[in-house]
């Protein structure tokens, strides 16, 4: 009897892998297509932010609800839009209003441009795209009620070390995490690159005030929120990026910056590349 139930259910298992396997062989022709009729400057960083191998790791496909967190100048918003189609919806979401005086760099007329930048996300979204994709813009603490409990991805590249950085002043941190678990669905997932720390580097120089975070310490906030980790990814790794104590993310491409001035120096650290990442992957816990 088992074996006969064995013959009778095979054909059918071989038929549902072979069809998922075609739908996600699918889905990455389109999400390679995309990426290479963007502009030559975005295209640029392909190779050290590999675009195609983490949208498919964070298993973003088209039709989805993605959150984006701190769309910024839109790198990733100009993959996503396109990609996520007329049936998707895109959100962008931003620091906190009362996050941004908390930078000694910012002044006032900087901080209401970056606040001002939410509202504005929908038309920017429009600007990359026509193919009638929803788009919103909020904050991490003011997600809209109707939101809430219907997103299937989060991605947060690139987004924690800042909000970890006034976490012990502001709460920053674990208020952005709660907002990511509310406005997930169930067992909805989101996907982290972020700026990795050597694990042997003091915990107070790897706070994010460098712009890096310890792997260990990003996974243990997650699971404090709420999540658990799902998979994690070497796609965005560095090894030539070894930063001490004292070193800054944006000693490296592209910003370059502290080395305007030496250009043997500045060669060096273009021979290292951008930054050692992290790549996560982690599911909202079931209740």
């Amino acid at each position: 009897m088992k074996n006969l139930a064995i013959r009778l259910f095979l054909p059918l298992l071989i038929a549902l892998g072979a069809a998922q396997s075609t739908s996600a062989d699918t889905h990455t022709g389109a999400l390679e297509k995309g990426i290479a009729t963007r502009s030559e400057e975005d295209r640029s960083r392909d190779s050290a932010r590999h675009p195609v191998e983490t949208l498919n790791f964070f298993r973003v496909e088209p039709g989805m609800t993605v959150a984006e967190g701190l769309p910024g100048s839109g790198w990733y918003t100009r993959i996503l839009a396109p990609y996520l189609g007329g049936k998707g919806k895109l959100f962008g979401v931003n620091y906190a209003d009362r996050m941004w005086p908390m930078f000694s760099w910012v002044t006032e007329e900087v901080a209401a441009q970056r606040i001002a930048l939410t509202a504005k996300f929908p038309a920017q979204v429009a600007s990359y795209t026509d193919n009638g994709i929803e788009a919103r813009g909020f904050t991490f603490e003011s997600v809209p009620k109707d939101v809430k409990g219907t997103v299937d991805r989060v991605l947060l590249i690139r987004a924690l070390h800042n909000l970890n950085r006034f976490e012990e002043k502001a709460g920053t941190r674990s208020a952005a995490l709660a907002a990511v678990h509310d406005m997930l669905k169930d067992n909805g997932l989101v996907g982290v690159v972020q700026h990795r720390a050597p694990e042997n580097v003091s915990a107070a120089s790897a706070q994010g005030q460098r712009g890096y975070l310890k792997q260990s310490a990003v996974i243990a906030m997650f699971e404090e929120a709420g999540f658990e980790l799902v998979a994690s990814s070497e796609i965005n790794a560095n090894p030539k990026d070894q930063p001490g104590e004292e070193a800054i993310v944006w000693r490296l491409p592209p910003s370059l910056r502290g080395s305007e001035d030496d250009p043997e120096q500045r060669a060096a650290l273009q021979a290292v590349g951008e930054s050692d990442r992290m790549t996560l992957l982690f599911r909202k816990a079931a209740k």
